[in-house]
């Protein structure tokens, strides 16, 4: 029973710390509270990214359209997620430390497929998306490409990370609205980027990945901010139809008496 704990524990914190809270009873230690946090935090992290774009996904599923997304914005997400984990499962960071991103690859790539079938009505245009996503995703996870490309590749997320959320924060300007976009999903990316700080910063040190998450919780809350100043305005249509003045009537000839 004792083994099960100790196992148990050594996922959430090193042998050291396991030693430090259980034979020493030292509860106070600063650097393994960080660590734990960290990790537990991370962990947490991971969970729930599992289902952090599936209230985006059902939105585009029971609306069968993905009008206000731009595909420019899932794109560029997308393959910063995947310079991101690429670098990270390379450099051999913890799985703690990125493996949210997996999730979010996978969710994203199914976002931009439902973009290409609805918004495109192209089954084909969704397929060879997948396929095109799949070979890249092998060959920069394989081992082919050289770390010091992926390092590159990692500093170009934060440009990528800027102009893909600003282009849809530009839709949203366009459109007057949020169009499909889930709240609740924009809300959870937002909290999972601005937690990815600490954990970074705990468990990799690496500060082009600090820099990275930083930018992306900045980008993150501009998304969000849009949602709540257009929380109750319709899509842009509605929008046009509404403010469009109402035609005159012309009055009606009175009638000549007899």
């Amino acid at each position: 029973m004792v083994d099960i704990i100790k196992k148990a524990s050594l996922l959430l914190m090193s042998e050291q710390c396991f030693d430090n809270y259980f034979q020493d009873f030292n509860f106070f230690d600063v650097g393994c509270g960080k660590a734990l946090i960290s990790k537990g935090l991370g962990l947490g992290i991971i969970a729930g990214s599992v289902l952090v774009k599936i209230p985006q996904i059902l939105k585009i599923l029971n609306a069968k359209s993905s009008e206000g997304i731009s595909i420019y914005s899932v794109l560029l997400d997308l393959l910063a997620i995947t310079f991101h984990i690429s670098y990270s499962f390379v450099k051999g960071f913890p799985f703690s430390a990125w493996g949210d991103g997996t999730f979010l690859a996978l969710q994203t790539a199914a976002i931009a497929s439902l973009i290409y079938f609805y918004g495109h009505k192209s089954a084909l245009r969704a397929l060879i998306f997948i396929g095109i996503y799949s070979l890249l995703t092998y060959v920069l996870m394989s081992g082919i490409t050289p770390l010091e490309y992926l390092w590159t590749a990692q500093g170009f997320n934060i440009p990528i990370l800027l102009v893909g959320k600003l282009s849809q924060a530009w839709t949203n300007y366009r459109n007057g609205s949020t169009g499909q976009l889930s709240a609740a999903t924009c809300f959870m990316l937002l909290a999972g980027s601005l937690a990815r700080i600490f954990t970074s910063v705990q468990e990799t040190g690496d500060s082009m990945m600090v820099i990275i998450y930083i930018v992306s919780s900045f980008a993150n809350g501009v998304i969000v901010s849009q949602l709540l100043y257009y929380w109750n305005k319709p899509c842009g249509p509605s929008i046009v139809a509404k403010d469009k003045p109402a035609e005159k009537q012309k009055p009606k000839k009175a009638k000549k008496d007899d």
